[in-house]
C-alpha cells in the first residue's frame, strides 16, 4: 500500500505569533489544531480571520493561560500546531477507490478524542485492508506524536479524511452508493446479522456517548458485539477490530 504520509516525523511542529500562522496556513501547511486567545482584536487578527474563513481552518478559542501553556514565548494569542500528516477529502477518496475496482470499506469515527484508541483503531484498519478512515474536524483526536506512536506507524499509510461537516459527509457517502454500518449495543442484531460485502462504512462512536443521535439516523443497519461477561462494553479499539475482523471474513 502507498504512503499517504509526507514526512514521517515524530513531533507536531508549533507555530505561534499571528503572521507565522498566516503564513503557515496560505504556504498550505496542514494545521492540526488552532488556539486562539479569547477576545482577541486587531487588524492582523481580522487577517487572519479571514484566512481562516477562507481555508475552512478549525479552531479553537482559549484563555490566554491555556497559550501560555503551551509556550512561554510571545505569541501575539495565537498558537498552532501543524499535522505530520496530508489529510484527504473523503469526496476525492471514494472516487478512486472505485477507480481501483476496489468495494469500499471505510470506518466513520465520531467523537473518538482519545490519541491512543484512535492509533490502535488505525494500526487496525490498515492491518484489515480499509481505505480510509474519516473524522470531524472537531471533537476527534489530534494525530500527535502518541497516535502515531501507537498506530506503529499506520498512520502513514492508510488516508485520514477530516471533514468539517460529518453529516454533509455521510449523505455523500450514502449517495456514492455506500451502506453506512453503525456499531452499536442499540439493537438487536449481532455482527454477523448485517452483510459487509458491499461497498460499506462502519461507524464508530466514543466509549461514553456511542454515536450522535443526528448521524445514527443515516445509518441503514445497525450491529452489536455480542458480550458474555459482566463488564458492559469493550475498549472502542477493540471493537472496531472485532467489526472489521467480521466484515473481512465475510469478504474473504
Amino acid at each position: 500500500m502507498r504512503d499517504f504520509g509526507t514526512a514521517k516525523k515524530e513531533s507536531n511542529e508549533l507555530v505561534f505569533g499571528i503572521r507565522a500562522v498566516i503564513e503557515a496556513i496560505t504556504a498550505g501547511k496542514e494545521i492540526e489544531s488552532l488556539y486562539i486567545q479569547k477576545g482577541l482584536t486587531g487588524n492582523l487578527f481580522a487577517e487572519l480571520r479571514l484566512v481562516i474563513a477562507e481555508y475552512n481552518i478549525p479552531f479553537q478559542s482559549v484563555p490566554v493561560e491555556k497559550l501560555n501553556r503551551l509556550t512561554t514565548k510571545n505569541h501575539q494569542g495565537v498558537v498552532a500546531y501543524i499535522s505530520p500528516i496530508v489529510y484527504h477529502k473523503t469526496e476525492h477518496i471514494v472516487p478512486d477507490i472505485y477507480a481501483a475496482g476496489k468495494t469500499p470499506l471505510l470506518l466513520v469515527l465520531d467523537r473518538v478524542t482519545d490519541v491512543r484508541n484512535f492509533g490502535a483503531i488505525v494500526r487496525t484498519a490498515e492491518c484489515m485492508g480499509v481505505d480510509a478512515v474519516i473524522v470531524p474536524a472537531r471533537g476527534s483526536a489530534q494525530v500527535n506524536p502518541d497516535a502515531v506512536k501507537t498506530s506503529a506507524g499506520a498512520i502513514f499509510r492508510v488516508p485520514i479524511c477530516r471533514e468539517m461537516k460529518l453529516k454533509d459527509t455521510l449523505e455523500f457517502l450514502k449517495d456514492s452508493g455506500i451502506q453506512l454500518v453503525a456499531c452499536t449495543e442499540k439493537t438487536d442484531n449481532v455482527l454477523a446479522d448485517v452483510d459487509y460485502t458491499g461497498p460499506t462504512a462502519i461507524i464508530m462512536g466514543s466509549e461514553e456517548d456511542g454515536i450522535s443521535p443526528e448521524y445514527m439516523k443515516y445509518c441503514d443497519a445497525k450491529a452489536k458485539i455480542p458480550m458474555f461477561g459482566d463488564i458492559a462494553s469493550f475498549n472502542v479499539s477493540v471493537s472496531a477490530g472485532i467489526i472489521l475482523y467480521e466484515a473481512i471474513r465475510q469478504r474473504k
